[in-house]
């Protein structure tokens, strides 16, 4: 069989672009996500796209195109091992070799599950959004593909879905909303009066970064549908309306923000741009440049009012995903039976409600919201339902106050600090002294204090980092069971150092410090400050201080405890 090279290329180009879309996705997640959850978000944006891949590979693509059935593919359904794939060599183009063809609905698929991620961050399960999304993308993705594209009733109905407003984002979006309600919100996330509370994520440089990410992989997920580049004007008038959408979002979603908050809010306007490009994927290639514009503006402002909405109704969705992809993925299907016009592509043969067309295209458009949102929001809840009455789907209220990068992973993205080697005593040959510091299992010698009101002393010690390790098992081997460790910047007799930016000098006096406080009532004070000492020293400048501090009292908030009793079982630490 003979291909077209310049197709190939077209389809390996807009394929990989789209692929790239998972950093984006991965990016804007992990910014609108707290600090303590971001290696859970990156891990599931890694796996989903794994999981997503196995399942399509396996039964997905049978299902989605295996025949013209008008439910599901029943015909070649498991491509894996198979030496004739010729049953397939019509189906989309028959420009584009087989595997190029798989791999292109191959990353759609996975836009799909990771879609989900976000609406369900922050207190879901790895496992169970593990399997969730490899029955999405098994069975649940490919039927409704093939429902629209893979010759199915609702292409059969004449139902229109260029890119995949309602095959992938609003398939995805209703997927998110079902998981989204049944997990429930976030703790903290509504007050007690029910209001919903703010709760930021910890990085809009890593939204915005993810942001520009996804507006360069749209440029492969919308143009590259059409999966051939004989027709250049039709690829670039679809990268021109699927801009144009996007930059009038941009503009509308940050007035809308400034005009309902009184400030233009960042996270608005990076979900407004999503909306836009989101809004115009179903119809890019069936309306005007002029149309996009107005489709796109439109999805800027439907964006804010619909994060406001779903906030309101006690949904919490992290990232805005059911704002972005259900709300726009089903207003730009709807926004195709209102503004499609006959032959501004080749690929436009019909015309929309305001240019003549009637309501015809506009009732199939509605008729196929509704069946993929019934089916869609179904299915997946019976999915969700099945998993949170198995192996659970939420993790316990402990794992998600300390964040599930601790309570999942055992891992953080971001380490208050970072222990290093001596390297300093190392390089220059002066090993550090033995620590005289009393080892856990000796017995150390106390000072009584039965009365509540008995000597209690503050001890804060700054440090450098490099020692950390060996400070924290000097301090357990004296009976310390807690400490509070602060990240500190300052100088002394080293004065800081000079830095460099963009070739100039920048002055700067101030150098990591760590600043550890401990507080201590039966330990005496000399054994303390002793160990801290020969634990620390090295013999050079920078070492540390220790400071000591008399304690009037302590008093313990949730039982009203005083003194010592006040003291045990706290993170502030106590001996």
């Amino acid at each position: 069989m003979t291909y077209s090279i310049t197709d190939s290329l077209w389809v390996f180009l807009a394929a990989i672009l789209v692929f790239f879309m998972n950093l984006g996705f991965a990016c804007v997640e992990a910014g609108f996500a707290r600090a303590k959850n971001t290696v859970n978000i990156l891990s599931k944006n890694f796996i989903v796209f794994a999981v997503s891949s196995l399942g399509f590979l396996l039964l997905g693509w049978g299902l989605m195109f295996g025949g013209d059935g008008p439910v599901l593919g029943t015909e070649h359904l498991f491509i894996l091992g198979s030496q004739d794939l010729s049953f397939y060599d019509d189906t989309l183009t028959a420009s584009v070799p087989f595997w190029g063809k798989f791999f292109f609905q191959m990353v759609f698929c996975g836009t799909a599950a990771t879609i989900v991620s976000g609406a369900v961050a922050e207190r879901v399960k790895y496992i169970s959004f593990i399997l969730f999304s490899f029955v999405l993308t098994l069975v649940i993705y490919p039927i409704v593909g093939h429902w629209i594209w893979g010759g199915g009733w609702l292409a059969g109905l004449g139902f229109l879905d260029f890119a995949g407003d309602t095959a992938v984002h609003s398939l995805g979006g209703w997927a998110a909303l079902a998981g989204a309600v049944i997990l429930g919100p976030r703790i903290g996330k509504y007050g007690r009066d029910g209001r919903p509370q703010a709760i930021p994520g910890h990085s809009m440089s890593l939204a915005v970064i993810g942001l520009f990410v996804l507006w360069l992989g749209w440029f492969g997920f919308n143009p590259g549908s059409t999966m051939s580049f004989q027709s250049p004007e039709d690829v670039f008038h679809i990268l021109m309306t699927t801009n144009t959408a996007a930059i009038a979002a941009v503009l509308t979603s940050t007035a809308a923000s400034w005009a309902v908050m009184g400030k233009p809010d960042l996270g608005m306007t990076v979900n407004g741009c999503l909306a836009g490009l989101v809004g115009i994927t179903g119809g890019c290639a069936y309306v005007s440049v002029a149309s996009s514009l107005l489709i796109g503006a439109l999805a800027g402002v439907l964006v804010v009012f619909a994060v406001l909405f779903f906030d309101r109704i006690h949904v919490d969705d992290p990232v805005g995903a059911t704002s972005v992809h259900l709300c726009c993925g089903v207003f730009g299907t709807l926004c195709i039976g209102l503004f499609a016009q006959e032959g501004v592509t080749t690929l436009s043969v019909r015309n929309g409600l305001f240019f003549g067309g009637g309501t015809s295209l506009l009732l199939t458009q509605l008729i196929g919201v509704l069946a993929v949102g019934a089916f869609a929001m179904g299915a997946s809840a019976l999915v969700w339902l099945v998993l949170k009455h198995t192996i659970g789907i939420r993790v316990t209220a402990q794992e998600e106050i300390r964040g599930l990068d601790i309570g999942e992973h055992g891992n953080v993205a971001y380490p208050d600090f970072s222990p290093a080697a001596d390297s300093l005593s190392a390089s220059e040959g002066t090993a550090a002294p033995a620590v005289s510091a009393v080892s856990r299992d000796a017995a150390v010698p106390v000072v009584h204090c039965e009365s509540p009101r008995a000597k209690i002393t503050k001890v804060t010690i700054l440090a450098n980092q490099s020692r950390f390790g060996q400070l924290q098992d000097a301090l357990e081997g004296l009976g310390i069971t807690g400490i509070t460790v602060t990240n500190v910047f300052g100088y002394g007799a080293q004065k800081g150092h000079e830095i460099y930016f963009r070739g100039s000098p920048v002055s700067s006096r101030l150098l990591p410090k760590l600043k550890i406080d401990i507080v201590i009532c039966k330990i005496p004070t000399e054994i303390l400050v002793k160990t801290v000492q020969d634990t620390l020293y090295t013999g050079h400048v920078g070492d540390g201080k220790i400071f000591l501090y008399d304690v009037e009292d302590v008093v313990k908030i949730r039982t009203g405890e005083r003194g010592y009793d006040a003291l045990q079982d706290e993170d502030t630490g106590a001996g």
